[in-house]
């Protein structure tokens, strides 16, 4: 049955980056907002219980909705979804595991130089983005804490989002769409799986 919520989530997530890779709107709406709840039943059908992880990847959800939405006003709810799932993340790996000391620093360095270099082209998210990024460069500094795969997935989580960051600074590459949708994808996939692997060696 676990096999099953994956298998489903990989569909899901083959039809999300077609969407973005050829900006099919439709199959976008279609195809986002499963990703997070196939892979809340995946660990509940591990765990048979809502915790913390649980709680983050419901507003995971949320979000994902809530940036289908054009315009600023939904970034910002968006934002704020996805910061209740960074603190939901961090709660559940903290309470696993100390952070490990390097990570903690290396993260908030990185926090510090990237909202420095973007701060005057963030203009009005300047303080949000700050908020919100400190609290994600935490949750990947304790994901390195879960296991190796945790680690990669807190990793990627947060240059997904470093680089919804540059677009919002009016940076732009090459298939940035889809290079964060893709990380995204990976990110999420990575941290609920070390969180199941990891409840079970506890």
């Amino acid at each position: 049955m676990r096999r099953g919520w994956l298998g489903a989530f990989g569909g899901a997530a083959a039809v999300e980056l077609v969407g973005v890779a050829f900006d099919l709107t439709t199959m976008q709406w279609l195809a986002k907002p499963l990703l997070a709840p196939l892979l809340l039943g995946y660990l509940y059908s591990a765990r048979r219980r809502v915790d913390p992880v649980a709680i983050g990847l419901v507003f995971a959800t949320a979000g994902d909705v809530a940036l289908l939405v054009p315009g600023r006003t939904a970034f910002l709810v968006g934002m704020g979804c996805f910061l209740v799932t960074q603190l939901s993340f961090l709660t559940a790996f903290v309470r696993y595991r100390r952070p490990p000391v390097p990570a903690v620093v290396a993260y908030l360095t990185l926090w510090a130089v990237a909202n420095a270099l973007l701060w005057e082209a963030l203009g009005p998210l300047r303080l949000p983005v700050l908020g919100y990024s400190l609290t994600l460069s935490l949750m990947a500094a304790a994901a390195a804490g879960v296991s190796r795969r945790a680690a990669v997935g807190g990793a990627l989580f947060l240059g997904s989002d470093l680089l919804i960051g540059l677009g919002a600074a009016g940076v732009t590459l090459p298939g940035q769409g889809l290079l964060v949708m893709a990380t995204y994808i990976a990110a999420l996939l990575l941290l609920t799986t070390a969180w199941v692997a990891a409840a079970r060696a506890s």
